[in-house]
């Protein structure tokens, strides 16, 4: 039996003026034709937003794209599915009969879009600062275990940490072409992991810049698979 999504707003310290907001936004689409997909889409925008203002305040020194990898790492479909567990939010989801047969309710997928949706619900409900108080308080512990350090690591360090915490083999990169004069050449490297399909290529004028470039696009690549 589906627990009450009253039970998970007290839990979660929300009280809401219009509660069919939090009971859409914890509704599938297999469940209905009104559920959570638009207030999913909401809460996405907002949960990025709020993040990337923290990130700018705490960390002044460090570059847009530290920002932006510090922000992926927090923000993406593993992590909102990890705090949708500590919180048993799956418990609460309203799902049709052939997710939960499946087990929807433990799919990392399904899970980070109840986070989202109920963020967008929230913000529907009370405005944006209630809504970026509670983002901020979810994401605490989180976000005070960031170190900046890590992420200042070259990206081919990065992608080479990532590997080996995942315990896969290490990232491949093969020079694809040289191009140009000796003193003005052009390095084209494809960098390969047991992650993806995909490959991704970089390039510069060094076979080194060359291959940093590749393990950058593919940090990229393997941020926006797991939002």
């Amino acid at each position: 039996m589906i627990k009450k999504p009253e039970e998970l707003s007290k839990k979660l310290g929300l009280k809401f003026n219009n509660p069919q907001l939090f009971t859409m936004a914890l509704t599938h689409r297999s469940a209905n034709s009104i559920n959570n997909e638009r207030l999913e889409f909401l809460g996405d925008s907002i949960l990025g937003f709020v993040i990337a203002q923290k990130l700018y305040e705490l960390f002044p020194a460090a570059c847009e794209g530290v920002l932006s990898r510090l922000r992926a790492s927090l923000v993406n479909q593993g992590s909102l599915a990890e705090l949708a567990r500590k919180h048993q939010v799956g418990d609460y989801l309203l799902l049709g009969s052939g997710e939960l047969k499946s087990g929807g309710f433990r799919r990392d997928s399904i899970l980070s879009d109840a986070v989202e949706a109920i963020i967008g619900a929230l913000y529907n409900d009370q405005g944006i600062e209630v809504c970026q108080q509670w983002v901020l308080q979810l994401f605490a512990k989180k976000l005070q275990s960031l170190s900046l350090e890590d992420w200042q690591k070259d990206p081919k360090t990065q992608l080479q940490e990532l590997m080996q915490s995942r315990k896969m083999e290490l990232p491949e990169y093969a020079v694809l072409t040289m191009s140009g004069l000796a003193h003005e050449q052009t390095f084209k490297v494809k960098c390969t992991t047991a992650v993806v399909a995909e490959s991704c290529v970089g390039t510069g004028n060094s076979r080194k810049k060359a291959e940093q470039s590749a393990a950058e696009l593919m940090l990229e690549l393997l941020n926006k698979d797991n939002k």
